[in-house]
Protein backbone atom coordinates (compact mmCIF):
# COMPACT_ATOMS: atom_id res chain seq x y z
CA UNK A 1 0.00 0.00 0.00
CA UNK A 2 2.97 2.33 0.47
CA UNK A 3 3.27 5.47 2.61
CA UNK A 4 1.22 8.66 2.95
CA UNK A 5 2.27 11.93 4.59
CA UNK A 6 -0.25 14.66 5.39
CA UNK A 7 1.81 17.73 6.32
CA UNK A 8 1.17 21.24 7.61
CA UNK A 9 -2.10 20.25 9.30
CA UNK A 10 -3.57 23.32 10.98
CA UNK A 11 -5.54 21.32 13.58
CA UNK A 12 -5.17 17.55 14.06
CA UNK A 13 -8.09 16.39 16.21
CA UNK A 14 -6.96 13.00 17.52
CA UNK A 15 -10.07 12.06 19.53
CA UNK A 16 -7.76 10.05 21.77
CA UNK A 17 -8.66 9.54 25.43
CA UNK A 18 -6.76 12.68 26.38
CA UNK A 19 -8.76 14.72 23.88
CA UNK A 20 -5.61 16.09 22.25
CA UNK A 21 -5.67 18.46 19.31
CA UNK A 22 -2.26 19.11 17.70
CA UNK A 23 -1.45 22.36 15.91
CA UNK A 24 0.86 22.63 12.89
CA UNK A 25 1.03 18.85 12.78
CA UNK A 26 1.62 15.91 10.47
CA UNK A 27 0.19 12.42 10.05
CA UNK A 28 2.14 9.52 8.55
CA UNK A 29 0.48 6.31 7.33
CA UNK A 30 2.29 3.16 6.28
CA UNK A 31 0.54 0.12 4.78
CA UNK A 32 -2.84 1.36 6.00
CA UNK A 33 -1.80 2.12 9.61
CA UNK A 34 -0.83 5.34 11.33
CA UNK A 35 2.83 4.92 12.32
CA UNK A 36 3.71 8.53 13.22
CA UNK A 37 2.01 11.80 14.11
CA UNK A 38 3.10 14.98 15.83
CA UNK A 39 4.57 18.42 15.31
CA UNK A 40 5.74 19.40 11.83
CA UNK A 41 9.18 20.01 13.34
CA UNK A 42 9.63 16.21 13.56
CA UNK A 43 7.83 15.22 10.34
CA UNK A 44 9.40 12.79 7.85
CA UNK A 45 10.89 14.42 4.77
CA UNK A 46 8.61 12.63 2.31
CA UNK A 47 6.45 9.64 1.39
CA UNK A 48 5.06 7.83 -1.63
CA UNK A 49 2.13 10.27 -1.49
CA UNK A 50 2.24 13.71 0.12
CA UNK A 51 -0.86 15.82 0.86
CA UNK A 52 -0.73 19.42 2.10
CA UNK A 53 -3.09 19.91 5.06
CA UNK A 54 -2.62 23.70 5.23
CA UNK A 55 -5.72 25.39 6.64
CA UNK A 56 -7.41 22.07 7.40
CA UNK A 57 -8.87 20.48 10.47
CA UNK A 58 -8.22 16.73 10.30
CA UNK A 59 -10.69 14.46 12.10
CA UNK A 60 -10.99 10.68 12.50
CA UNK A 61 -13.22 9.25 9.81
CA UNK A 62 -16.83 9.03 10.93
CA UNK A 63 -18.49 5.65 11.31
CA UNK A 64 -22.02 5.20 9.96
CA UNK A 65 -23.54 2.19 11.69
CA UNK A 66 -26.84 1.78 9.83
CA UNK A 67 -27.77 2.39 6.22
CA UNK A 68 -29.68 0.84 3.32
CA UNK A 69 -27.57 1.69 0.28
CA UNK A 70 -30.13 0.55 -2.28
CA UNK A 71 -32.58 3.15 -1.00
CA UNK A 72 -30.76 5.94 -2.84
CA UNK A 73 -32.84 4.62 -5.76
CA UNK A 74 -36.13 5.59 -4.11
CA UNK A 75 -35.73 8.87 -2.30
CA UNK A 76 -38.17 11.74 -2.54
CA UNK A 77 -40.98 9.63 -3.97
CA UNK A 78 -44.23 11.64 -3.81
CA UNK A 79 -46.43 8.75 -2.70
CA UNK A 80 -44.51 8.21 0.53
CA UNK A 81 -43.18 11.66 1.39
CA UNK A 82 -45.64 11.98 4.26
CA UNK A 83 -46.09 8.36 5.35
CA UNK A 84 -45.17 6.78 8.66
CA UNK A 85 -43.00 3.67 8.82
CA UNK A 86 -45.34 0.74 8.16
CA UNK A 87 -47.24 2.47 5.33
CA UNK A 88 -43.94 3.71 3.91
CA UNK A 89 -42.53 0.16 3.91
CA UNK A 90 -45.58 -1.44 2.32
CA UNK A 91 -45.47 1.06 -0.55
CA UNK A 92 -41.71 0.78 -1.14
CA UNK A 93 -41.37 -3.00 -0.89
CA UNK A 94 -43.22 -3.33 -4.20
CA UNK A 95 -40.68 -1.03 -5.85
CA UNK A 96 -37.63 -2.61 -4.24
CA UNK A 97 -38.90 -5.96 -5.50
CA UNK A 98 -38.02 -4.71 -9.00
CA UNK A 99 -34.38 -4.06 -8.13
CA UNK A 100 -31.88 -5.32 -10.72
CA UNK A 101 -28.15 -5.99 -10.33
CA UNK A 102 -27.44 -2.83 -12.35
CA UNK A 103 -29.68 -0.79 -10.05
CA UNK A 104 -28.09 -2.15 -6.88
CA UNK A 105 -24.58 -1.48 -8.18
CA UNK A 106 -25.53 2.09 -9.00
CA UNK A 107 -27.32 2.64 -5.70
CA UNK A 108 -24.35 1.28 -3.75
CA UNK A 109 -21.85 3.54 -5.53
CA UNK A 110 -24.00 6.62 -4.97
CA UNK A 111 -24.48 5.83 -1.28
CA UNK A 112 -20.77 5.18 -0.75
CA UNK A 113 -19.79 8.36 -2.60
CA UNK A 114 -22.23 10.48 -0.65
CA UNK A 115 -20.92 9.10 2.64
CA UNK A 116 -17.28 9.60 1.69
CA UNK A 117 -17.98 13.18 0.62
CA UNK A 118 -19.53 13.93 4.01
CA UNK A 119 -16.72 12.61 6.20
CA UNK A 120 -17.54 8.92 6.58
CA UNK A 121 -14.82 6.28 6.23
CA UNK A 122 -16.58 3.18 7.62
CA UNK A 123 -20.18 2.20 6.99
CA UNK A 124 -22.70 -0.51 7.79
CA UNK A 125 -25.12 -1.39 5.02
CA UNK A 126 -28.20 -3.39 5.99
CA UNK A 127 -29.04 -5.20 2.74
CA UNK A 128 -32.08 -7.42 3.16
CA UNK A 129 -34.01 -7.31 -0.14
CA UNK A 130 -33.33 -10.18 -2.58
CA UNK A 131 -36.02 -10.17 -5.30
CA UNK A 132 -36.94 -13.70 -6.39
CA UNK A 133 -34.18 -15.08 -4.17
CA UNK A 134 -31.40 -13.50 -6.25
CA UNK A 135 -28.56 -13.72 -3.73
CA UNK A 136 -26.01 -12.78 -6.40
CA UNK A 137 -27.03 -9.20 -5.55
CA UNK A 138 -24.82 -9.53 -2.49
CA UNK A 139 -21.79 -10.17 -4.71
CA UNK A 140 -22.75 -7.22 -6.91
CA UNK A 141 -22.72 -4.92 -3.91
CA UNK A 142 -19.42 -6.26 -2.57
CA UNK A 143 -17.73 -5.53 -5.89
CA UNK A 144 -19.23 -2.02 -6.10
CA UNK A 145 -18.07 -1.15 -2.59
CA UNK A 146 -14.55 -2.40 -3.26
CA UNK A 147 -14.55 -0.08 -6.26
CA UNK A 148 -15.60 2.85 -4.05
CA UNK A 149 -12.89 2.13 -1.45
CA UNK A 150 -14.97 2.66 1.70
CA UNK A 151 -14.43 0.40 4.73
CA UNK A 152 -17.53 -1.78 5.13
CA UNK A 153 -19.51 -3.91 7.52
CA UNK A 154 -21.94 -5.44 5.03
CA UNK A 155 -25.05 -7.01 6.53
CA UNK A 156 -26.54 -10.17 5.12
CA UNK A 157 -30.05 -9.13 5.93
CA UNK A 158 -33.11 -11.33 5.61
CA UNK A 159 -36.89 -11.56 5.61
CA UNK A 160 -38.84 -14.81 5.89
CA UNK A 161 -42.37 -13.59 6.73
CA UNK A 162 -44.36 -12.22 3.79
CA UNK A 163 -47.71 -10.43 3.95
CA UNK A 164 -49.39 -13.81 3.72
CA UNK A 165 -47.47 -14.92 6.81
CA UNK A 166 -48.20 -11.85 8.92
CA UNK A 167 -45.24 -9.71 7.77
CA UNK A 168 -45.09 -6.63 5.54
CA UNK A 169 -43.16 -7.50 2.32
CA UNK A 170 -44.51 -9.30 -0.76
CA UNK A 171 -43.75 -12.99 -1.21
CA UNK A 172 -41.16 -12.39 -3.94
CA UNK A 173 -38.61 -10.80 -1.56
CA UNK A 174 -38.70 -13.32 1.29
CA UNK A 175 -36.76 -16.56 1.63
CA UNK A 176 -37.00 -19.69 3.72
CA UNK A 177 -34.99 -20.03 6.91
CA UNK A 178 -32.77 -22.69 5.32
CA UNK A 179 -32.04 -20.50 2.29
CA UNK A 180 -31.16 -17.55 4.49
CA UNK A 181 -28.85 -19.47 6.81
CA UNK A 182 -27.07 -21.23 3.95
CA UNK A 183 -26.31 -17.93 2.24
CA UNK A 184 -25.20 -16.35 5.52
CA UNK A 185 -22.68 -19.15 5.93
CA UNK A 186 -21.54 -18.72 2.33
CA UNK A 187 -20.88 -14.97 2.48
CA UNK A 188 -19.04 -15.21 5.80
CA UNK A 189 -16.67 -17.79 4.33
CA UNK A 190 -16.29 -15.82 1.10
CA UNK A 191 -15.97 -12.20 2.25
CA UNK A 192 -15.42 -11.74 6.00
CA UNK A 193 -11.99 -10.22 6.71
CA UNK A 194 -10.98 -10.88 10.31
CA UNK A 195 -7.68 -8.97 10.34
CA UNK A 196 -7.41 -5.65 12.19
CA UNK A 197 -7.55 -3.60 9.01
CA UNK A 198 -10.23 -5.73 7.34
CA UNK A 199 -12.02 -3.66 4.69
CA UNK A 200 -15.01 -6.00 4.38
CA UNK A 201 -16.66 -7.61 7.35
CA UNK A 202 -19.92 -9.51 7.35
CA UNK A 203 -22.76 -8.87 9.79
CA UNK A 204 -25.80 -11.16 10.15
CA UNK A 205 -28.90 -9.02 10.19
CA UNK A 206 -32.51 -10.19 10.02
CA UNK A 207 -34.51 -7.15 8.95
CA UNK A 208 -36.55 -6.89 12.14
CA UNK A 209 -38.02 -9.10 14.87
CA UNK A 210 -41.35 -9.07 13.03
CA UNK A 211 -40.04 -9.85 9.52
CA UNK A 212 -38.48 -13.25 10.31
CA UNK A 213 -39.36 -16.26 12.42
CA UNK A 214 -38.24 -16.63 16.01
CA UNK A 215 -36.28 -19.69 14.93
CA UNK A 216 -34.12 -17.78 12.48
CA UNK A 217 -33.44 -15.09 15.06
CA UNK A 218 -32.09 -17.75 17.42
CA UNK A 219 -30.13 -19.55 14.68
CA UNK A 220 -28.59 -16.27 13.61
CA UNK A 221 -27.13 -15.86 17.10
CA UNK A 222 -25.68 -19.37 16.97
CA UNK A 223 -24.13 -18.86 13.52
CA UNK A 224 -22.67 -15.49 14.52
CA UNK A 225 -21.06 -17.02 17.62
CA UNK A 226 -19.63 -19.81 15.48
CA UNK A 227 -17.87 -17.34 13.17
CA UNK A 228 -17.30 -14.44 15.59
CA UNK A 229 -19.32 -11.91 13.58
CA UNK A 230 -21.70 -9.17 14.69
CA UNK A 231 -25.50 -9.31 14.60
CA UNK A 232 -27.81 -6.42 13.80
CA UNK A 233 -31.49 -5.58 13.40
CA UNK A 234 -34.06 -2.79 13.77
CA UNK A 235 -35.48 -2.25 17.25
CA UNK A 236 -38.21 -0.10 18.78
CA UNK A 237 -38.36 2.35 15.89
CA UNK A 238 -42.04 3.28 16.27
CA UNK A 239 -44.93 2.96 18.70
CA UNK A 240 -46.68 0.87 16.03
CA UNK A 241 -43.89 -1.67 16.42
CA UNK A 242 -44.65 -1.94 20.13
CA UNK A 243 -48.30 -2.62 19.36
CA UNK A 244 -47.39 -5.13 16.63
CA UNK A 245 -45.06 -7.11 18.90
CA UNK A 246 -47.50 -7.11 21.80
CA UNK A 247 -50.19 -8.47 19.48
CA UNK A 248 -47.96 -11.12 17.88
CA UNK A 249 -45.75 -12.34 20.75
CA UNK A 250 -47.15 -10.68 23.89
CA UNK A 251 -43.94 -8.74 24.61
CA UNK A 252 -42.40 -5.38 23.85
CA UNK A 253 -39.70 -5.54 21.12
CA UNK A 254 -36.73 -5.26 23.49
CA UNK A 255 -38.07 -8.01 25.76
CA UNK A 256 -38.74 -10.18 22.73
CA UNK A 257 -35.18 -9.76 21.48
CA UNK A 258 -33.85 -10.54 24.94
CA UNK A 259 -35.94 -13.70 25.00
CA UNK A 260 -34.39 -14.67 21.64
CA UNK A 261 -30.85 -14.23 23.02
CA UNK A 262 -30.10 -11.03 21.14
CA UNK A 263 -29.23 -8.70 24.00
CA UNK A 264 -25.49 -9.28 23.92
CA UNK A 265 -22.13 -7.60 23.29
CA UNK A 266 -21.85 -8.57 19.61
CA UNK A 267 -25.29 -7.09 18.80
CA UNK A 268 -26.27 -3.58 17.78
CA UNK A 269 -29.68 -2.17 16.99
CA UNK A 270 -30.97 0.57 14.71
CA UNK A 271 -33.19 3.36 16.07
CA UNK A 272 -34.19 2.34 19.64
CA UNK A 273 -36.58 5.28 19.83
CA UNK A 274 -39.15 3.72 22.15
CA UNK A 275 -37.06 2.23 24.95
CA UNK A 276 -38.00 2.70 28.59
CA UNK A 277 -35.54 3.09 31.47
CA UNK A 278 -35.48 -0.63 32.26
CA UNK A 279 -34.75 -1.50 28.63
CA UNK A 280 -31.96 1.06 28.49
CA UNK A 281 -30.40 -0.46 31.61
CA UNK A 282 -30.71 -3.92 30.06
CA UNK A 283 -28.83 -2.78 26.96
CA UNK A 284 -26.11 -1.18 29.07
CA UNK A 285 -25.71 -4.28 31.23
CA UNK A 286 -25.52 -6.57 28.19
CA UNK A 287 -23.16 -4.17 26.33
CA UNK A 288 -25.37 -4.04 23.24
CA UNK A 289 -24.96 -1.12 20.85
CA UNK A 290 -27.31 1.47 19.33
CA UNK A 291 -27.26 3.04 15.86
CA UNK A 292 -29.01 6.38 16.31
CA UNK A 293 -30.75 7.70 13.16
CA UNK A 294 -32.06 11.17 14.06
CA UNK A 295 -33.01 12.48 10.60
CA UNK A 296 -34.85 9.31 9.59
CA UNK A 297 -36.74 9.30 12.89
CA UNK A 298 -37.78 12.90 12.24
CA UNK A 299 -38.63 12.33 8.57
CA UNK A 300 -40.98 9.44 9.39
CA UNK A 301 -42.32 11.06 12.54
CA UNK A 302 -41.11 8.10 14.59
CA UNK A 303 -40.01 10.04 17.66
CA UNK A 304 -36.86 11.20 19.47
CA UNK A 305 -34.58 8.45 20.74
CA UNK A 306 -33.51 8.85 24.40
CA UNK A 307 -29.80 9.14 23.59
CA UNK A 308 -28.88 11.30 26.60
CA UNK A 309 -30.26 8.71 29.07
CA UNK A 310 -28.55 5.96 27.08
CA UNK A 311 -25.16 7.64 27.31
CA UNK A 312 -25.63 8.31 31.03
CA UNK A 313 -26.49 4.63 31.53
CA UNK A 314 -23.34 3.52 29.66
CA UNK A 315 -24.99 2.23 26.47
CA UNK A 316 -22.71 2.13 23.42
CA UNK A 317 -24.21 4.72 21.05
CA UNK A 318 -23.26 5.54 17.46
CA UNK A 319 -24.60 7.72 14.64
CA UNK A 320 -26.24 6.49 11.44
CA UNK A 321 -27.88 8.16 8.46
CA UNK A 322 -30.29 5.27 7.77
CA UNK A 323 -31.54 4.66 4.25
CA UNK A 324 -31.85 7.46 1.78
CA UNK A 325 -35.55 6.76 1.30
CA UNK A 326 -36.16 7.84 4.90
CA UNK A 327 -33.50 10.54 5.04
CA UNK A 328 -33.27 11.71 1.45
CA UNK A 329 -29.60 12.41 2.08
CA UNK A 330 -26.56 10.66 3.52
CA UNK A 331 -24.50 13.44 5.10
CA UNK A 332 -22.64 11.89 8.01
CA UNK A 333 -21.26 15.05 9.61
CA UNK A 334 -24.66 16.71 9.29
CA UNK A 335 -26.18 13.65 10.98
CA UNK A 336 -23.88 14.07 13.97
CA UNK A 337 -24.94 17.73 14.17
CA UNK A 338 -28.59 16.69 13.91
CA UNK A 339 -28.16 14.21 16.75
CA UNK A 340 -26.83 16.97 19.00
CA UNK A 341 -29.60 19.40 18.10
CA UNK A 342 -32.41 16.87 18.48
CA UNK A 343 -31.28 15.82 21.96
CA UNK A 344 -31.22 19.50 22.94
CA UNK A 345 -34.84 19.85 21.82
CA UNK A 346 -35.85 17.13 24.27
CA UNK A 347 -33.37 17.48 27.14
CA UNK A 348 -32.07 21.07 27.07
CA UNK A 349 -29.36 23.21 25.51
CA UNK A 350 -26.44 21.64 27.40
CA UNK A 351 -27.66 18.03 27.27
CA UNK A 352 -25.36 17.01 24.41
CA UNK A 353 -22.21 18.96 23.65
CA UNK A 354 -20.56 19.27 20.26
CA UNK A 355 -17.69 17.15 21.52
CA UNK A 356 -20.09 14.41 22.63
CA UNK A 357 -21.69 14.44 19.17
CA UNK A 358 -18.26 14.07 17.57
CA UNK A 359 -17.33 11.29 20.01
CA UNK A 360 -20.51 9.34 19.23
CA UNK A 361 -19.87 9.69 15.48
CA UNK A 362 -16.28 8.43 15.74
CA UNK A 363 -15.29 6.51 18.86
CA UNK A 364 -18.91 5.57 19.50
CA UNK A 365 -19.18 3.89 16.10
CA UNK A 366 -15.92 2.04 16.68
CA UNK A 367 -17.19 0.74 20.04
CA UNK A 368 -20.51 -0.41 18.57
CA UNK A 369 -18.66 -2.35 15.85
CA UNK A 370 -16.19 -3.75 18.43
CA UNK A 371 -13.30 -2.08 16.60
CA UNK A 372 -12.06 0.42 19.17
CA UNK A 373 -8.54 -1.00 18.86
CA UNK A 374 -8.26 0.12 15.24
CA UNK A 375 -10.92 2.76 14.46
CA UNK A 376 -12.46 5.90 15.94
CA UNK A 377 -9.37 7.98 16.80
CA UNK A 378 -6.08 9.07 15.27
CA UNK A 379 -3.31 7.29 17.16
CA UNK A 380 -0.21 5.29 16.31
CA UNK A 381 -1.21 1.74 15.41
CA UNK A 382 -4.73 2.62 14.33
CA UNK A 383 -6.14 2.60 10.82
CA UNK A 384 -5.29 5.45 8.47
CA UNK A 385 -8.93 6.55 8.22
CA UNK A 386 -9.41 10.32 8.43
CA UNK A 387 -10.98 13.33 6.77
CA UNK A 388 -9.90 16.91 6.22
CA UNK A 389 -12.08 20.03 6.17
CA UNK A 390 -10.92 23.41 4.89
CA UNK A 391 -12.00 25.97 7.47
CA UNK A 392 -11.15 28.92 5.22
CA UNK A 393 -14.46 28.80 3.39
CA UNK A 394 -17.79 30.59 3.51
CA UNK A 395 -19.35 27.90 5.72
CA UNK A 396 -16.87 28.54 8.54
CA UNK A 397 -16.42 32.29 8.39
CA UNK A 398 -16.33 33.53 11.98
CA UNK A 399 -16.09 29.98 13.38
CA UNK A 400 -12.34 29.80 13.98
CA UNK A 401 -12.29 30.03 17.78
CA UNK A 402 -12.97 26.31 18.22
CA UNK A 403 -11.76 24.68 14.99
CA UNK A 404 -12.22 21.11 16.23
CA UNK A 405 -15.97 21.59 16.60
CA UNK A 406 -16.61 23.98 13.72
CA UNK A 407 -17.64 21.05 11.46
CA UNK A 408 -20.26 20.01 14.05
CA UNK A 409 -21.76 23.38 14.90
CA UNK A 410 -21.64 24.74 11.35
CA UNK A 411 -23.29 22.88 8.49
CA UNK A 412 -20.66 20.84 6.67
CA UNK A 413 -21.57 20.04 3.08
CA UNK A 414 -18.45 18.29 1.81
CA UNK A 415 -14.98 17.36 3.02
CA UNK A 416 -11.79 18.45 1.29
CA UNK A 417 -9.93 15.21 2.00
CA UNK A 418 -10.97 11.62 2.71
CA UNK A 419 -8.46 8.85 3.38
CA UNK A 420 -9.44 5.23 4.02
CA UNK A 421 -6.84 2.63 4.95
CA UNK A 422 -4.14 5.05 3.82
CA UNK A 423 -5.67 5.51 0.36
CA UNK A 424 -6.69 9.02 -0.71
CA UNK A 425 -10.26 8.76 -2.00
CA UNK A 426 -11.05 12.50 -2.03
CA UNK A 427 -8.40 15.18 -2.56
CA UNK A 428 -9.09 18.92 -2.93
CA UNK A 429 -12.77 18.06 -2.79
CA UNK A 430 -12.67 15.74 -5.83
CA UNK A 431 -12.95 11.95 -5.98
CA UNK A 432 -9.79 10.16 -7.06
CA UNK A 433 -11.36 6.81 -8.02
CA UNK A 434 -14.98 7.46 -8.96
CA UNK A 435 -16.38 9.28 -11.99
CA UNK A 436 -19.21 11.00 -10.11
CA UNK A 437 -20.84 12.64 -13.14
CA UNK A 438 -21.11 9.28 -14.90
CA UNK A 439 -22.35 7.47 -11.78
CA UNK A 440 -25.06 10.08 -11.12
CA UNK A 441 -26.34 9.91 -14.71
CA UNK A 442 -26.51 6.10 -14.59
CA UNK A 443 -28.18 6.19 -11.19
CA UNK A 444 -30.93 8.56 -12.28
CA UNK A 445 -31.63 6.37 -15.31
CA UNK A 446 -31.89 3.05 -13.42
CA UNK A 447 -33.78 4.58 -10.49
CA UNK A 448 -36.45 5.94 -12.83
CA UNK A 449 -36.68 2.61 -14.66
CA UNK A 450 -37.12 0.69 -11.39
CA UNK A 451 -39.91 2.97 -10.15
CA UNK A 452 -41.66 2.81 -13.52
CA UNK A 453 -41.46 -1.00 -13.63
CA UNK A 454 -43.39 -1.21 -10.36
CA UNK A 455 -46.38 0.75 -11.69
Amino acid sequence: MGTLLVKNIAHLVTMNHKGETLEDAYLFVEDGKITQLGSMASAPKGADKVVDGKGMVILPGMINTHHHFYQTLTRNLPNCQDAKLFDWLIYLYDIWAKMTPEALRSGSLIAAAELLASGCTTAVDHAYVYPDGNTSLFDVEVNALKEAGIRMHLCRGSMSLSREDGGLPPKCVVQTDDQILAHCQEVIEKYHEKDDLGMMRIVLAPCSPFSVTADIMRQTVTLAEEHDVLIHTHLAETEDEDDFCMEKVGMRPAAYLDDLGWMRENAFFAHCVWLNDDEIKLMADRKAGVAHCPTSNMRLGSGIAPIVPMLKAGVKVSIAVDGSASNDSSNMIAEARQAMLLQRVKYGASSMTGLEALEVATRGGAAVLNRSQTLGSLEVGKAGDFVGIDLNTLDYAGAQEDPALAPIFCFTKRVELNVVNGEVLIEKGSFTKLDIEKIVAEHNRVAHAMVESAK
